[in-house]
């Protein structure tokens, strides 16, 4: 069975700083186990220090939701079926797109967490990370 490990996290932060670079934005990537359990966190130079809790954050919510944080945020507007979900676990529930589950053989191994820029920066950051998994 696949599980997220160090070297791992490593290089899924790896591919994700390349874009990050290549946009020329310094971001913080956050990898979690299928736990929720921090294995890796990386800040860039430069990149917010509000980043870092916030890309920890957006990996855990993901992996403990099963899905993209993007998704989450579409779910969570006013009158939505989600409407208040980042108000539980002591706030750490971010609805904020830049979290994505980590799949391997269709199993959800962990995810990877992104602050930084725009929401639709730090959904394609993440996702450069997600297809170095695969």
């Amino acid at each position: 069975m696949a599980h997220i490990h160090l070297e791992l996290a490593k290089k899924l932060i790896e591919g994700a700083e390349k874009v990050a670079k290549e946009m020329g934005v310094p971001m913080v990537i956050s990898i979690v186990d299928e736990g929720g359990n921090l294995v890796a966190c990386h800040r860039m130079d430069d990149a917010l220090l509000v980043s870092v809790e916030i890309a920890q954050n957006k990996a855990w919510t993901s992996v403990a939701m099963k899905m993209p944080t993007a998704d989450i945020a579409q779910a969570a507007g006013m009158g939505k079926e989600f409407y208040g979900i980042n108000t539980t676990h002591n706030g750490r529930v971010v609805v904020l797109g830049g979290g994505i589950p980590l799949r391997k053989n269709g199993k959800i191994i962990g995810a990877i967490g992104v602050s930084g820029g725009s929401a639709e920066e730090d959904i394609r950051v993440a996702q450069a990370a997600v297809n170095a998994l695969n």
